[in-house]
C-alpha cells in the first residue's frame, strides 16, 4: 500500500508541475500574441487588423508548441514532431472555436451587447478553452508514457487496477516483420 501511495504522490506532483508549466507557457504566449498584435496594428499592418491577429496568433502558437514540447511535456513528446505540431495546431483551433463560440452564444443567443459583459464572457471562454487544451495536450498530443522512469513506470497500473490483459500475458520474442525468425542449429 505504501508503494501505491508513493506512486500516486509522484504522479500528482508531476501533474501539478505540468499544470504550472502549462500556465506559465500560456501566460507568455498570451503576452506574445497580444503584444505583437498591438505592435502590428499600430505599425507594419495598420489597417489589416484581421491579418495581424492571424500573424500574432500563429507566432504565439508556434512559441507555445515549442515551449510545451521542450519544457512542459518534455518527457511525453512524440517522436514525430510534425505530427505532434499538426495535432497541437488542431487543438488550438478547437480552443479558439470554444472561446469565440462562448462570445457568439452570449451575443446572439442571449442578446448580450454591452462590451464589458462580452469581455467577461470572452474570459470565461478562454478559461474553458484552456482547460480543454490542457487535457487534450496532456492525453492526446503529448501522450508518450513515462514508463522509462522508475518513479512512473507503473502509472498504467494505477489507472487500471487489477492489471490489463496485456500485462498478464507473457511477452513473445520480437520478430521483425517480413523476415523469418532465426533458428538455432539444434532446431533445424
Amino acid at each position: 500500500m505504501a508503494g501505491l501511495m508513493d506512486r500516486l504522490r509522484g504522479l500528482a506532483s508531476l501533474f501539478w508541475r505540468e499544470v504550472a508549466k502549462f500556465g506559465a507557457v500560456g501566460g507568455v504566449a498570451f503576452v506574445i500574441d497580444n503584444g505583437l498584435y498591438w505592435y502590428l496594428i499600430h505599425g507594419p499592418m495598420s489597417g489589416s487588423e484581421v491579418k495581424a491577429r492571424f500573424v500574432s496568433a500563429g507566432i504565439a502558437t508556434i512559441f507555445a508548441w515549442v515551449a510545451n514540447r521542450y519544457w512542459t511535456f518534455r518527457r511525453r513528446r512524440q517522436p514525430n514532431a510534425a505530427r505532434e505540431l499538426l495535432m497541437f495546431v488542431f487543438i488550438n483551433v478547437i480552443g479558439m472555436g470554444i472561446a469565440a463560440g462562448c462570445v457568439w452564444v452570449a451575443k446572439y443567443a442571449f442578446d448580450v451587447t454591452e462590451p464589458s459583459s462580452l469581455f467577461v464572457v470572452g474570459i470565461f471562454g478562454t478559461v474553458l478553452a484552456t482547460l480543454v487544451r490542457f487535457v487534450a495536450y496532456r492525453f492526446w498530443v503529448f501522450n508518450v508514457e513515462l514508463d522509462a522512469e522508475p518513479e512512473f513506470s507503473h502509472d498504467q497500473e494505477i489507472l487500471h487496477p487489477g492489471g490489463s490483459a496485456r500485462a498478464s500475458e507473457p511477452e513473445a520474442p520480437a520478430v521483425p516483420v517480413g523476415r523469418p525468425a532465426r533458428q538455432s542449429p539444434a532446431d533445424q
